[in-house]
């Protein structure tokens, strides 16, 4: 038989032992979410010409990245689904939404500002307008 305070003393370690194997980043996540939006400006087709097909844009061509407000460093890298939906978790904090190349690519973006709450989610859409300077690395016929 064990005496009491051997008893008291075991109870006391193995609870310190539990406590001390939760993970180390137990803060709780949150999530962004928002829809991708692609506008592409082409030249007005006059009534008689056959108008061009509509397409979905391959939202995979442009990837969003998440950047830290503080220091502006890269965290995440998503990409939207084929309806231009996106959804990520983070760790609580201040970040910025961008679009990956947006400068070398000329695409006319407003980065986005966004704080992310523990067990939240915060919704952010992005639009991107493609216009002409996305267009201009096209051959012309």
């Amino acid at each position: 038989m064990i005496s009491r305070p051997l008893r008291c003393l075991i109870a006391a370690s193995l609870s310190s032992v539990l406590v001390g194997t939760s993970p180390i980043n137990a803060a709780p996540e949150g999530f962004i979410e928002g829809q991708l939006k692609v506008l592409s400006r082409r030249p007005v087709e006059l009534a008689e010409e056959n108008p061009a097909t509509v397409t979905a844009k391959n939202y995979a061509d442009y990837p969003l990245i998440i950047l830290s407000q503080a220091e502006r460093k890269q965290i995440a890298r998503i990409t939207a689904d084929a309806d231009g939906n996106y959804r990520a978790s983070l760790p609580a904090g201040d970040y910025i939404l961008d679009v990956e190349g947006r400068v070398r690519r000329r695409l006319h973006v407003r980065a986005q500002p966004f704080t992310v709450v523990p067990n939240q989610t915060v919704h952010v859409d992005m639009t991107i307008d493609a216009g002409f300077g996305a267009e201009a690395t096209t051959p012309q016929e």
